[in-house]
């Protein structure tokens, strides 16, 4: 990448910190294939939906994360243009499959020269995470699909598996850099940070991405919302005066990355003290749910913006880490099947569609929980029903259309397609590209921390004759 673009990208970084632009062009692949983005004579940035961290040790080069196989051949090619010199080592920050699958064209390179294949060097647990991705692939599939909005995802079984793990800390040393390996519960069980003491340069993984943290997600496995905050001090400490996130844009100055990891850390650690006192107090999971609130300020920071995560969710999970899945509620514990509660709900109210209509009102003057609790009865109890399927895929439609992030976005577009599809008697992937945006991601546009303005569009058919309707009453 030439010198100008490379300004240009940092100088865009300076805005997003700013607040005067969005993540949109970097997560949108803008800046991604122009080559690496050079930051100092011995680093180069490769911006992209995962970023990728490149460092020219002098005696070959060591890489941070590898991106996701979109991207494999474009990381290659802008490593290439970067430098010449073979690609020893590869850190894996963590196992998720938008990190790890970018080493694939190294290897091969390394085949074709006659050359040993870059060491791949990650945590212990990484393993046991691509051993438990083959085992759940369908399940996976699945969450993801419904996460992201891509019908035909289908996840991975084979991996890239580290060549060197390490269990607390690891020192690599290459040519004239030293690489501090660092152990961190967070995001995950599996997770290193990277930090490089003679270039003053931390590399997060994602521990750090631009968004309010990933502590909660609802489809996935155990986050560790506590040893995440104490992460975040410790790296706070290092001084650094480069941060390298796993996604989003870089950091430059020490004053500016103290004060993004310590707010980070602030909010995860009051979410978890007001979880813990509520805990201890005897509340419900529903108690707790509505009794947390976040510090006033933290959330319109441009590094919190709680565009795919949100810390209803971290609190959620804080209970399952704390208190295990059992909520309080008596009638959960061992529960009736959903089906055969909804019908009777349903013939207590006087039918499936009185349900659904009342749910429709409860939408209509600002109740979409609510709302969202009877349109879902109502389904359940009359899974045929057009009518019932045509308000159902109106409620969640609005509800995605006013969520902020991609976790509670992604389920409810789903909802909505579910019981558009019934309602017009389609199906599943023609509710959900509808739109534009829905067709970019159903092509495999997925992104972290993007909010578009279009929203999915899933089930409008079948609620726009509604509207249509309360328009002309």
């Amino acid at each position: 990448m030439t010198e100008h673009s490379s300004q240009g990208y940092m100088e865009y970084a300076d805005r997003v910190w700013s607040g005067e632009e969005t993540l949109l062009a970097h997560f949108t692949g803008e800046f991604t294939g122009d080559g690496l983005v050079r930051i100092g004579e011995r680093t180069g940035f490769f911006p992209a939906f995962s970023n990728v961290a490149v460092f020219d040790t002098g005696d070959g080069l060591v890489l941070v994360d590898s991106g996701d196989f979109r991207t494999a051949a474009a990381l290659h090619e802008s490593v290439r243009g970067f430098s010449a010199s073979p690609v020893r080592s590869v850190v894996y920050t963590h196992g998720h499959v938008d990190h790890v699958f970018g080493v694939g064209p190294f290897d091969k390179e390394a085949a074709g020269n006659g050359t040993g294949r870059p060491e791949v060097i990650a945590h212990e647990a990484v393993a046991a995470r691509f051993d438990r991705y083959r085992d759940t692939a369908g399940y996976n599939t699945w969450i993801n699909r419904r996460q992201f909005g891509v019908p035909s995802l289908v996840w991975p079984t084979e991996y890239r598996y580290p060549d060197t793990t390490y269990r607390d800390r690891l020192t690599l040393r290459r040519g004239g850099l030293t690489f501090e390996l660092v152990h961190a519960r967070g995001e995950t069980d599996d997770h290193t940070y990277v930090w490089i003491p003679e270039l003053r340069t931390l590399c997060t993984g994602d521990l750090f991405i631009w968004n309010s943290p990933n502590a909660g997600n609802p489809q996935k496995v155990q986050r560790y919302p506590v040893e995440w905050a104490r992460a975040l001090r410790s790296m706070r400490e290092l001084g650094a005066e480069v941060l390298l996130p796993g996604h989003g844009v870089p950091i430059i100055g020490r004053d500016r990355i103290g004060q993004a990891l310590g707010d980070t850390a602030e909010l995860l650690e009051s979410l978890c003290a007001q979880t813990r006192e509520l805990m201890n107090s005897g509340a419900r999971l529903d108690e707790v749910l509505h009794g947390v609130t976040v510090p006033a300020g933290l959330l319109e920071k441009p590094y919190l913006h709680p565009a795919y995560d949100e810390p209803e969710f971290v609190v959620r999970n804080l209970w399952r880490l704390w208190g295990g899945w059992y909520d309080q509620n008596p009638a959960n514990l061992k529960p009736a099947p959903e089906a055969a509660l909804a019908a009777e709900l349903a013939e207590a109210a006087g039918g499936a569609r009185l349900l659904a209509d009342r749910a429709e009102r409860l939408l209509d003057r600002g109740e979409p929980r609510l709302a969202s609790h009877l349109a879902e009865t109502a389904a359940l109890a009359a899974p045929d029903d057009r009518e019932v399927a045509r308000i159902r895929a109106r409620v969640f439609a609005r509800r995605a259309a006013r969520e902020t992030s991609t976790m509670a976005r992604g389920v409810f577009e789903w909802a909505a397609a579910e019981s558009a599809a019934v309602a017009e008697g389609t199906d599943l992937t023609t509710e959900l590209t509808r739109s534009d945006a829905g067709r970019r991601r159903a092509a495999g546009a997925i992104s972290v921390g993007v909010v578009d303005d279009d929203g999915c569009g899933c089930g409008a058919r079948a609620a726009a004759g509604a509207e249509g309707a309360e328009g002309g009453a």
